[in-house]
């Protein structure tokens, strides 16, 4: 038998008295158990409002910063001649541009035909298509001459094509002169040669350079022979074979370009050049079979090559043998202009400057050069007023946003039973000092600033008269003072000494900052939060060893009930 059951013996519920007992005795665990939660609830307004402070203080640090008030605008009054852009301190104004020449870049070309001729006889009998100097390889397929189909194979010679020409046309013959590196055809009657057609698949006719000409002749446009970009610098196809072996080296405008001959391509150093710091864009024109750099910038500047370990810059025709620019160098010109009419200014990029035209925090750009219809354009400068009107009125809104949330956080309401519940922060002087301290900063009057500019007010931002919040319904008034005395505003919000912004950083920093009282209010509710925990876990030890004695005195009680039963049944049955 469990006596543990409760009434198993006596017939009385003394568990059900047990547990309404230890409720009686955790009362006051209740008691605290409440009073934590309300802390925790006060410290988590306190966070939200903490939150919210730090949204009014970023608005406060940007009027704060004195270049918002330097910021401007510029327009341009015909955006296809120039544009404009400007930075914060600009001096506002207008100023009319005339443009009469663009900026272009310096380009130089070097010397014709660095690549070697397709072969060095006329006989082209064993030259291979798939190894020969052409700019482009040729691919298999058919091409067409006087009509006739002519098919190519990747194994084929030049020499064989040739062959294949004669057999398919019958009266047409192709050859190759060495010393001009060009193709030939000729027709062995009166009749012109034509050349191609819509279904040929084959490109030998282009890499060829040969075209229909209207006559009984066809030459090779220019020459044939051609550098290879893919492919190892040692097999691309030179004039002059490029040294250097795994260490060459040649400078462009003073940076540093490594190859070697063995394992880097023609585009591998082009791609290097083009990639680096040195300025200039590098290319490579088959049809002429010459380089050429380009500067990536404007203005009458030039180019400064050299060769420091083998030969690469001779090898392309951009250096000659005397070390100097074999080719043509072409000098970039320098923007030419005026502003309202003065003397003539130059600048080497088409985006002008204050380096060139003196008028600092104002960029533009020349886009087109002046013709009789379009002589000109102004670019007017002014003050961002909407850029400082937002600013402020933001910050009024936040200001407002943060008024509310005091207000919500420490009024009391009513219900319709006439039960009064006060805010969670209704009596914590940290947050009522809160709304009126704000109240205080945001419609106080300054002293010991240079502007006419004193108050908030003054710029149509005032108390609404019902509660904590700003109004904007005079905001006109700061439309004007933008307008007409936009220093006085700067000096007003951003004095280091005494301005708005300034003072109320300060204040918000003393309350929301590290050290800040709000920071330190919140520090002791979670330690006082933290406290109460402890404390209900010892008074629950007690209740818990009180329970455990009554439960031990109740089981004795039924041992002894269940001891006394035994006992009058056998004394009934020995009687009986």
């Amino acid at each position: 038998m469990n006596l543990a059951i409760s009434g198993l013996a006596s017939g009385f519920d003394w568990q059900t008295l047990v547990s309404q007992l230890a409720d009686v005795e955790r009362a006051p665990q209740a008691t605290l158990l409440a009073e934590q939660t309300k802390i925790q609830e006060r410290n988590n307004a306190f966070g939200s409002l903490a939150t919210q402070l730090g949204v009014l203080r970023n608005r406060v640090t940007t009027l704060k910063d004195p270049t918002l008030y330097d910021s401007r605008t510029a327009s341009s009054s015909n955006s296809t001649l120039g544009t404009a852009s400007v930075s914060a301190g600009a001096t506002v104004g207008k100023y009319t541009f005339a443009i009469s020449r663009l900026a272009t870049e310096t380009n130089y070309t070097g010397t014709i035909g660095v690549g070697k001729r397709l072969n060095e006889s006329s006989d082209v009998s064993s030259l291979s298509l798939s190894s020969a100097g052409f700019a482009t390889a040729v691919t298999a397929g058919t091409f067409t001459v006087n009509g006739k189909q002519v098919t190519v194979e990747s194994t084929d010679t030049l020499g064989g094509v040739f062959d294949k020409i004669a057999t398919a046309t019958g009266n047409v013959t192709a050859s190759y002169d060495e010393a001009n590196d060009k193709i030939t055809l000729a027709s062995d009657d009166e009749s012109n040669i034509v050349l191609g057609s819509a279904t040929d698949t084959s490109n030998f006719l282009q890499v060829a350079k040969l075209y229909s000409n209207n006559s009984r002749s066809i030459a090779s446009g220019s020459e044939l022979g051609s550098v290879k970009l893919s492919g190892a610098l040692s097999s691309a196809n030179f004039s002059m074979a490029v040294t250097g072996g795994t260490a060459g080296e040649f400078e462009v405008n003073g940076v540093s370009i490594e190859y070697d001959t063995s394992s880097d391509s023609v585009a591998d150093v082009l791609n290097r050049i083009n990639s680096s710091t040195a300025g200039v864009v590098a290319s490579y024109d088959s049809v002429n079979d010459r380089f050429s750099l380009t500067n990536k910038s404007t203005g009458s500047v030039g180019i400064a090559l050299e060769d420091k370990t083998g030969n690469f810059l001779k090898a392309t025709g951009l250096l000659n043998d005397s070390e100097k620019l074999g080719g043509t160098l072409a000098l970039g010109d320098n923007l030419l202009y005026t502003i309202n009419g003065g003397g003539e200014l130059t600048s080497q990029s088409n985006t002008i400057s204050a380096a060139s035209s003196g008028l600092t925090g104002l960029s533009v750009t020349a886009l087109t050069e002046a013709t009789t219809d379009a002589p000109s354009f102004t670019v007017t400068v002014g003050v961002d007023t909407a850029k400082i009107k937002s600013a402020i009125t933001g910050f009024a809104d936040a200001y407002n946003a943060t008024q509310a949330m005091i207000s919500s956080q420490t009024a009391s309401t009513t219900d319709a039973k006439g039960k009064v519940t006060a805010g969670l922060l209704a009596d914590d002087s940290e947050a009522t000092n809160l709304s009126s301290r704000l109240r205080y900063l945001a419609t106080g009057t300054i002293s010991g600033l240079t502007g006419s500019i004193a108050r908030l007010e003054s710029l149509g931002i005032s108390s609404n008269g019902y509660d904590d919040a700003l109004s904007t319904s005079g905001i006109s008034a700061l439309d004007t003072a933008l307008a007409n005395n936009p220093a006085s505003i700067k000096d007003f919000f951003s004095n280091s000494e005494d301005g708005f912004a300034v003072s109320f950083d300060s204040f918000l920093e003393s309350t929301i900052g590290d050290e800040g009282s709000m920071t330190a209010h919140q520090a002791t509710l979670t330690k006082q939060a933290a406290a109460i925990g402890p404390q209900i876990v010892d008074m629950e030890k007690l209740v818990q060893a009180e329970v455990d004695r009554l439960n031990a005195s109740f089981v004795a009680m039924e041992q002894a009930q269940a001891l006394n039963t035994q006992q009058l049944a056998f004394l009934t049955k020995t009687f009986a």
